[in-house]
Formats: structure tokens, sequence, C-alpha cells
């Protein structure tokens, strides 16, 4: 990007500029905070704002990852294999996306499912 914001202090204050007004609504509400979570009206909003950001981190998984990473079945065969070992075995991510990987590089999902 050219000057001014170009380059590593572009990207600093950029940042700052992303982060800094969630940052203090969160100073500012924390002293707060014991006293709001104990009004009904607050817990309610609170489980609202809560579905709310599931709701958008569905469809943000379904848009771009789903529409463009899951083309055939042996895809979706990988990605709950991949979901099993995080959730039911708990693996740590990293060791997931490694076996992930390693699995489509190899063609493992395919050969699996019967398309290969």
């Amino acid at each position: 990007m050219p000057a001014p914001l170009g380059g590593w202090l572009g990207g600093i204050v950029l940042l700052l500029a992303i982060f800094l007004p969630a940052f203090l609504l969160m100073a500012g509400t924390l002293p707060f905070w014991d006293a709001l979570r104990q009004r009904a009206g607050i817990r309610q909003a609170m489980g609202g704002v809560n579905a709310a950001v599931v709701g958008i981190l569905a469809a943000a998984l379904y848009d771009p990852v789903c529409t463009s990473a899951l083309h055939s079945p042996a895809d979706f065969a990988l990605a709950l294999a991949a979901y099993g070992l995080l959730v039911f075995a708990r693996l740590p991510p990293v060791l997931v996306v490694g076996l992930a990987a390693l699995a489509g590089a190899l063609g493992i999902p395919r050969n699996f499912v019967g398309q290969g």
C-alpha cells in the first residue's frame, strides 16, 4: 500500500484502529460488569448477542469455506473426519490440520470414499 499507511507502521496503525474501540468498550464496561450481568434484561441481550454471533460464524463457515473447499463427497468426508478428531478425540488443532493436509495430499479421502 502506498504511503502514508503502507508498510509496518501503517499495519500497526490500522490494527490499532480495528481493535481499539472494542478494547475501550471492554475497559469502560469492566468496572460495572458485575452489576450489569445481574440484570435480567442484560442477560437476555447477551443471550441474543451470543446467538447472533453463532449465526454469523455459521454463515461465514458455509459461504467462503464450504462453497469453495467441499467439491465432492471425499472432501466432505475429510472435513467430517477432521471435525471428529477435534471434537471427539480432542487432538490439538495444529495436529488435525497437519493430518488433514497429509491425507489430502496423499489422496486418502478419495480412495476411502471410492472416487479414486
